[in-house]
């Protein structure tokens, strides 16, 4: 696939040009075509209520699942439901690639410790792989080494150090090169000298504040071995921002919250196009036949996922585990810079466009796949991104615009009740998200909820969410699109997490 095509170029611009488009439409469709900017809105809000609803509707149901799902004895349940189809237990093994670049070592332990804490399994069944990279200085990376070879030498199935060489041609320096590396590296001293079997391994990507649910690679053990098609799937936990959502500035808590419980809707979306995301697992050869993470997409984990689309000619899907995953909220030393690294960290997220184009040019690559199943995916891309970037002003701005800069429009029926259905629509949107409020607080760790001082500031913090919603996501969501649009580059920066406070 050539990505500096001319029609590669152009697919790039598509998420800019869209979002800008949304974003101007209301204000020159105002002095024009104030009928057309109306119903648009409209259309829009409607679409909203819907979302509110449905999001709210399966985050209730999420939370029964999680809830179940807790109290599930998965190894008892493996050994009850066992089938002759099935993979043996015995021969199961998993593969966690643990990407740092110089985190400190107490932030590393958070997933080793978590890892250590799994109950239900034998952890010699697990295989911890600590991505190191060369660029983190020599110093740095030997002390890391020494710290866990130390601790869990004995703890684990094997643990294993990579060092990422710096500088590889044709590659950009990030999270997806460095477990492309150790992925590789894995295969090589274990698949091909026989060790394992890389058809009974799955493969988890995380970082290093990631905390794995106790019971999460047991039940991953069985959905591995019992589902038909575990060549090509992909697991996909909920992840909370709930070690330190207490912690961090209240828009990047608010804009947390917000997206920790709408994540359990997602991952249960009726017509099943939803993607991994952060922290996800699969089978170690659905990775290996997708050719492993590609060198030059920094955004990883939607990205994977397409790949192994495409390469398994669209029967990949992904498949929810209802056991919550715990990572930290971007922080930093100061307010201000805990604001800005949860912006760079968005900013990163929506860098995740860059699949659109290379989706639409597999898709034209790949015409053995029904069109319908290629469409819908791609659909589903541009309607995230759309989301992402335009709906605040679309939700907040466009609603009032018509009226303000054509006020003769005011004096018609549509204009006249525009603002007015639209109070009804966003004002009937408050309950949902109401509902999410507090299935977030009550899925919050025991030790997140106690306290005068923390029940207050999650109680107060919400008049700044149109503030919040709009800096700390819809911003650096148009930021990326525009760099996009004009053909600009991103540098992969990690997202600084502070320790939490006790």
């Amino acid at each position: 696939m050539n990505k500096k095509s001319k029609r590669y170029r152009l697919y790039k611009t598509i998420p800019g040009i869209v979002a800008w488009f949304v974003i101007v439409f209301p204000i020159w469709g105002s002095f024009f075509f104030p009928k057309l900017v109306a119903y648009f809105v409209l259309t829009f809000l409607v679409y909203w209520l819907y979302q509110s609803f449905k999001n709210a509707f399966l985050a209730i149901k999420g939370y029964f699942s999680i809830k179940k799902a807790q109290k599930t004895n998965w190894l008892l349940r493996f050994q009850n439901s066992f089938r002759a189809s099935w993979l043996h237990y015995v021969d199961i093994h998993h593969v966690v690639i643990i990407s740092s670049y110089r985190e400190p070592i107490h932030t590393i332990e958070m997933a080793f410790s978590s890892l250590a804490a799994q109950i239900d399994i034998d952890l010699h069944k697990i295989h911890p792989v600590l991505a190191l990279e060369e660029r983190a200085g020599k110093k740095s990376n030997q002390e890391t080494i020494k710290y866990f070879q130390k601790k869990y030498a004995s703890v684990f199935g094997s643990l294993i150090f990579t060092i990422h060489p710096q500088n590889t041609p044709y590659e950009l320096a990030g999270k997806h090169t460095n477990e492309a590396y150790a992925a590789k590296y894995f295969k090589k001293y274990f698949f091909k000298n026989g060790k394992l079997k890389i058809e009974n391994c799955t493969l988890t990507s995380c970082d290093v504040d990631t905390i794995f649910d106790p019971r999460f690679f047991s039940a991953l053990t069985y959905y591995f071995a019992s589902s038909p098609s575990r060549y090509l799937r992909f697991w996909q936990s909920p992840i909370f921002w709930h070690h330190n959502i207490n912690d961090v500035p209240a828009p990047t808590r608010i804009v947390g919250i917000l997206g920790n419980i709408i994540h359990v809707a997602n991952i249960q979306e009726p017509d099943g196009l939803f993607f991994n995301y952060s922290c996800y697992s699969s089978s170690y050869r659905l990775i290996d036949a997708a050719g492993y993470w590609d060198p030059d997409m920094i955004p990883e984990d939607w990205h994977i996922f397409l790949q192994a689309f495409f390469a398994s000619g669209g029967k990949a899907a992904v498949e929810p585990i209802f056991l919550p995953t715990i990572v930290d909220a971007p922080s930093g030393d100061s307010y201000f810079s805990a604001l800005k690294n949860r912006y760079n960290q968005c900013l990163r997220h929506a860098w995740g466009a860059i699949d659109i184009p290379y989706a639409l040019e597999q898709s034209r690559l790949h015409p053995e796949i029904p069109f319908l199943t290629r469409a819908l995916r791609i659909l589903k891309l541009l309607q995230t991104h759309f989301i992402w970037s335009s709906n605040w002003f679309i939700l907040t701005l466009g609603t009032s615009l018509p009226i303000l800069l054509n006020p003769s429009f005011l004096n018609t029926a549509l204009g006249y009740n525009l603002p007015r259905i639209s109070n009804i629509i966003l004002t009937i949107c408050l309950f949902p998200l109401l509902v999410l409020i507090i299935l977030d607080w009550k899925l919050r760790p025991l030790d997140q909820k106690q306290g005068l001082k923390n029940i207050l500031k999650n109680l107060f913090q919400w008049p700044l969410m149109p503030l919040a919603t709009l800096t700390m996501a819809v911003l650096p969501g148009l930021h990326s699109h525009t760099r996009l649009l004009f053909g600009q580059n991103l540098e992969y920066k990690t997202t600084e997490k502070k320790p939490r406070q006790i």
